[in-house]
Formats: structure tokens, sequence, C-alpha cells
């Protein structure tokens, strides 16, 4: 009996077809962050996140804790975690990142 192998979702090519939600949450976050900020984070998810191949190539891309349908990834000092299931990619929300 063969077993099947499956690619961790970090180094899973982004599909064609690939589906995008945004949680409400995540809308409001957004909409929360100071102007400037917002239109950069506007700009990539909207715009930018579609031009990636892999999402490992998301900065400090990590799953959460031992979850294997959700992870995070920093832009510009904000935390943003995202839900992938199947072909769905789904924005949780977004967070400034905290200071130490």
């Amino acid at each position: 009996m063969s077993r099947i192998r499956t690619m961790p979702v970090g180094a899973m090519l982004l599909p064609a077809r690939l589906e995008v939600q945004y949680d409400r949450t995540f809308l409001i976050d957004l909409k929360s962050l100071e102007s400037a900020a917002m239109q950069r984070m506007y700009r990539f998810v909207f715009e930018d996140f579609f031009q990636i191949n892999q999402l490992k190539d998301l900065p400090e891309f990590q799953a959460l804790e031992d979850s294997e349908i959700l992870y995070r990834f920093t832009i510009d000092h904000c935390l943003i975690s995202i839900e992938v299931t199947g072909q769905i990619i789904k924005f949780l929300r977004i967070l400034p990142e905290p200071t130490i």
C-alpha cells in the first residue's frame, strides 16, 4: 500500500483559480489602520497578493501553533492571519505587530 504524500501548505503553488475571501473582522481591522498603512495593506491584499507564486514566499510565513489551516505573515509591521482550506484563502485579521 503506497502512502500519499501531500505538499505542505506553505510550499503550495497558488492555483490560477484560487478563491480569496475577506472576513468581516479583517476588513474592520484594515479600515482602522492609519491612512498610509491602510493604503499599503489595501494594495497588498487586493493586488500584490495575487502576484506571489507560493505562500512560503510571504515574509515570516508560518503556521499558527500546530494548525494545518491557520497561518500568519508580516507586511509593513502588521501581522496578517489567513485560513487556507483547499483552494480557498481567507484573510482573517490584520493587527499591528506588537512592540517588545
